[in-house]
């Protein structure tokens, strides 16, 4: 199913954060519907922070393991399209091309942060719609969602960042991606105020409290993305598994936490009694 199609079911899409093709099989698996390629998650598996430090030709080439692992659709986290005009219309196609349902696009100034840090800084509404304009205009179809989302509530409040939503629908934007709300009445209050797709951020240990999507679906929210989540349970795991080795010397003592071998080849559609 077409993700434009999924944003417009009765419940609110839940969309987990991968990171390689082999996480992006285990969500679609586990019966979801879409994935979000997250640019923490995959920069911090390359040993970077979240502040774009990949580039758009990396991103996009780690991306194309992830498109050719799932027949799921894939948003793509674009970050700030990695420059001016010119790089958000490259980014686009290149990402499009790589087979992206959805590019997402922020209206942060370059070098970025991590949406739940202070710190950050805004480009103008001017600018964005622009590069908006250009992201739309440079999509070889349809069924490619431009996702703009508005860092700007940190510096400019709610009523800031709904200002921004409005503006970046009318340049374009077919889904509207507001970072770092602080409350449910803040999230409740940006719904009933924009009318165009909605997708909400529920990453951890940030400004936003933890808020299930079906209260999501209740104000009108059509995706929520988990951009993190299973990066963090990953490290977690590896990091258990490692002091494991490191003080006994021997997995015996935790192969009850291992996935076999057996598992991981369905997983990967081999049969090895078949090559």
């Amino acid at each position: 199913m077409k993700l434009r199609a999924l944003l417009k079911r009765k419940e609110a899409l839940v969309i987990p954060g991968v990171y390689n093709a082999a996480t992006a099989l285990l969500a679609q698996d586990a019966g979801f519907k879409a994935i979000y390629v997250s640019g923490a998650a995959i920069s911090n598996s390359c040993g970077l922070p979240d502040t774009g430090l990949l580039s758009m030709e990396e991103v996009a080439w780690l991306s194309s393991y992830i498109i050719a692992a799932v027949k799921i659709p894939v948003i793509i986290d674009a970050d700030t399209g990695y420059g001016g005009l010119k790089e958000t219309r490259q980014c686009v196609r290149l990402f499009e091309e790589a087979g992206a349902s959805a590019v997402q696009i922020e209206d942060q100034e370059s070098p970025k942060r991590c949406g739940h840090l202070s710190g950050k800084s805004v480009v103008s509404t001017k600018e964005f719609c622009e590069k908006i304009k250009v992201a739309c205009k440079a999509r070889r179809s349809k069924d490619t969602l431009i996702i703009a989302r508005t860092d700007v509530r940190a510096a400019e409040g709610i009523d800031g960042a709904i200002e921004r939503a409005r503006a970046y629908i009318e340049a374009g934007a077919d889904v509207v991606f507001p970072e770092a709300l602080k409350t449910r009445a803040e999230f409740a209050v940006f719904s009933s105020a924009i009318k165009a797709p909605l997708i909400a951020n529920m990453t951890e240990f940030g400004v936003t409290p933890y808020i299930k999507a079906a209260e999501f679906r209740k104000m009108k929210y059509a995706g929520v993305i988990f951009p993190v989540t299973a990066f963090r349970a990953g490290m977690r795991a590896a990091k258990e598994v490692f002091a494991e080795l490191s003080s006994k010397g021997s997995q015996a003592g935790i192969l009850k936490k291992l996935e076999t071998r057996s598992a991981i080849n369905r997983l990967l559609n081999y049969d090895p009694r078949k090559c």
